[in-house]
């Protein structure tokens, strides 16, 4: 008996195929042109394309742009200026800690930063500001006024920002997580039911709020660092599958229990130079004990963030009340 295939099927399969492929192509040829047609103080700005989901933020050194994912989707692209010499805009991921929307500047004479999206206790953040084209802050990164606005609407304290010289965008990736393949299988089964009644942190803090939680694993260090609002609650050891195999600098963030009552959707997003390897493969690399294993699935939630880098996170990478940075240079 034949697979059912005739000359005219296949042919039709195949123009269908090339036509799919001539329109991502054309898609990508676009996204291009958008990027490279924007002047200073314009921008992008698309949240129809994805209504719902966790952020990411990717600041762009050298191209000087800021481009903002929301459920793995681009919905906003914009022009930015970050620190000149001297002032360089620290490289690293960070996570939002505070948001005023009409904060000045306790440094330099109480200038105003409208839309304020803190990253570091000692100054760096996002917020609207003058923008010639070229890097020119004192370390934030400064916006176009609207997009500024634009972009308070959809953060929350926890949202990953990503400030690199190098970027991917981000790809699906569906695994348990670090470590919560350790626990038992109805443990397991547990915790992502659990997902299930958890929301995104809020845009604002307050007293009963979903504490913003980010796992930060060191190859280095062979550890696992759990924050709870920027600061290190707990950690502990890990075994990693192949130790002497590069994780480069990767980021995952949470999205929605997977269907399968075992796993996770996240989206993973590559920055900085390091390993090619699959975020899959990667993910999968970090083990624990029951005991660390079981306080991570307490603290999941959607829009957690897991950092996982080859550098040591000694104190000397860290800001104020132990945020850690993850510099590259």
């Amino acid at each position: 008996m034949g697979l059912g295939f005739d000359r005219r099927t296949l042919l039709k399969g195949t123009a269908a195929t090339a036509a799919a492929s001539l329109f991502a192509f054309e898609a990508i040829a676009v996204a291009a042109r958008e990027i490279a047609n924007l002047k200073p103080g314009q921008f992008l700005w698309n949240p129809e394309k994805s209504p719902s989901g966790p952020v990411a933020i990717i600041v762009s050194l050298p191209d000087q742009l800021v481009h903002v994912y929301r459920g793995g989707v681009r919905i906003g692209l914009s022009t930015c200026s970050t620190g000149k010499k001297g002032h360089s805009t620290p490289t690293g991921v960070f996570t939002i800690l505070e948001k005023d929307k009409h904060h000045h500047s306790s440094t330099y004479n109480n200038a105003p930063m409208p839309n304020m999206n803190r990253l570091t206790w000692k100054g760096v953040a996002l917020h609207a500001g003058n923008l010639p084209g070229y890097p020119a802050s004192h370390g934030c990164v400064r916006l176009p006024l609207k997009f500024s606005e634009y972009l308070f609407t959809v953060t929350h304290v926890g949202t990953p920002v990503i400030i690199a010289d190098d970027h991917s965008e981000p790809a699906p990736v569906t695994h348990p997580g670090p470590v919560l393949s350790s626990l038992a299988a109805q443990e397991l089964h547990t915790t992502v039911a659990g997902l299930q009644k958890k929301s995104l942190p809020p845009e604002e803090r307050h007293d009963d709020m979903q504490h913003a939680v980010s796992l930060l694993v060191s190859r280095a260090d062979r550890e696992l660092y759990v924050l709870k609002d920027g600061n290190i609650v707990t950690k502990g050891p890990i075994d990693i599958v192949r130790p002497n195999e590069p994780f480069g600098s990767h980021v995952f963030v949470l999205v929605t229990p997977h269907q399968d009552g075992r796993s996770a959707n996240w989206h993973a997003i590559r920055h900085g130079s390091g390993s090619n390897a699959s975020a899959e493969d990667l993910i999968g690399r970090v083990q624990s004990d029951p005991a660390l294993a079981k306080q991570v699935a307490n603290l999941m939630h959607p829009g957690l963030v897991l950092v996982m880098t080859d550098q040591p996170l000694h104190q000397s990478k860290r800001s104020k009340r132990d945020f850690v940075v993850m510099a590259h240079r």
